[in-house]
């Protein structure tokens, strides 16, 4: 009889000594092996893998087409009580002069200031800014919170947005405010629901003086449940534990999404761009559910590129399906204010990252200029759009949007 003789798999050999391995009578796992104790002391935050793959990696230091970054943070309200902005001082961030430099060497046409303020603020934010550098900034405004308590307010917001379209803002940006820490007293008594009626004349006034409202409403669903060992963004939540809205002080994330959607059905003529892809964006069939019932809405992809770029197939799909109604945004925040978040962090390398994860195939790759991924540990890919799409998602969108002329 002929002997034939099989390949065997290494990784699933006994482990080789000296002489011949026997196994046991017992009847013990030959792969089994004794762990190595001096190894269970290291940290999560002490774990930095490199990985092995050898990939191609795609430096793009330029788009392919002029950028308009609908989303970045160039003021801030200076007095903020328990979340709230109240006041019309603000807080510049930084300078035109120091913007300009890498705007021009990332192709970023135009970048708009989200938390522009209101009232004097709001003018000083389009003097710094818009004025100094025409055509390079376009500025925002924001509600008026101080003002909620007054039995006035909706018709005083409402007028508000007059005359912050008179002054020169493009829109109404409207923070995670509404709905998580507006109260009836500002910061005391109930929080304000998002769908709330005595803002319906701000949203009114939006739609009759063609100021779009960015909005951001909720977070991540993962801020909503327990800072636990199965929350992915665990180690986010732990170094930023106020952006926990797990526990019954707070709505969830559901709750908030169907207001915001009441909100949008009621009014039908504004248009909502739902920034962070309407922080729905590890759930992009909820976001398609609610492109399709409301025309009405467009979505930014500031700061989830990190959810996108780990779904890349889901997201080509969706980037082709709705191509007209995705804007191109970072939600950058410039040093040293954005030193904390790092995925907010404007800078060369946060557009760089962009434009590789919007215009290569490349696979496996950090979503943030970070040495330890700051939302989750995990890495995206490519999603390699074709021209068609880039050109809509970089520029056009937004252009048409807010009125810019043609590059």
């Amino acid at each position: 009889m002929k002997r034939t003789h099989q390949k065997s798999c290494l990784c699933c050999a006994p482990p080789a000594g000296a002489g011949t391995v026997r196994i046991e009578a017992s009847g013990k796992n030959p792969l089994q092996t004794a762990r190595d104790a001096s190894k269970g002391a290291l940290k999560l935050k002490d774990f930095r893998p490199r990985s092995m793959l050898r990939v191609p990696q795609t430096h793009i230091e330029r788009p392919r087409f002029p950028v308009i970054d609908v989303h970045a943070h160039l003021t801030w309200s200076k007095n903020v009580r328990n979340g709230v902005s109240v006041g019309e001082e603000i807080t510049a961030f930084t300078t035109p002069g120091a913007l300009l430099p890498v705007m021009d060497r990332k192709g970023v046409r135009t970048l708009v200031n989200l938390t522009g303020g209101v009232g004097k603020g709001l003018e000083e934010s389009l003097r710094l800014f818009d004025q100094a550098a025409p055509g390079r900034f376009l500025t925002l405004t924001e509600p008026s919170f101080a003002l909620f308590p007054e039995a006035d307010y909706p018709q005083r917001q409402a007028d508000a947005i007059e005359h912050a379209r008179r002054v020169g803002a493009r829109g109404l940006k409207l923070l995670k405010t509404l709905g998580l820490y507006l109260r009836e007293r500002i910061d005391e008594g109930l929080l304000v629901g998002v769908d709330d009626r005595r803002f319906d004349p701000m949203w009114e006034a939006c739609a009759a003086h063609g100021m779009p409202v960015f909005l951001h409403v909720s977070d991540p669903e993962a801020f909503f449940l327990p800072t636990d060992g199965g929350n992915e963004r665990y180690e986010e939540l732990a170094n930023h534990p106020d952006w926990s809205f797990y526990g019954p002080e707070f709505p969830g994330h559901q709750e908030l999404i169907a207001a915001r959607d009441r909100m949008i059905a009621r009014h039908p003529k504004t248009t909502f761009v739902l920034l962070h892809v309407g922080n729905n964006a590890e759930n992009l069939a909820a976001v398609v559910d609610c492109l399709e019932r409301f025309p009405n809405t467009l979505v930014d992809i500031s700061a989830r590129i990190g959810e996108l770029g780990r779904q890349p197939r889901i997201a080509q799909r969706f980037f082709d399906r709705y191509q007209d109604r995705i804007l191109f945004g970072t939600d950058a925040v410039p040093s040293p204010w954005g030193d904390d978040v790092p995925q907010q962090l404007f800078g060369d390398e946060l557009y760089e990252i962009y434009y590789r994860f919007l215009e290569t195939e490349d696979e496996y790759f950090d979503y943030a200029p970070a040495p330890v991924p700051p939302q989750g540990r995990w890495s995206i890919y490519g999603l390699n759009l074709p021209d068609a799409v880039l050109r809509k998602v970089y520029h056009d969108n937004a252009a048409r949007l807010l009125h810019i002329p043609p590059a």
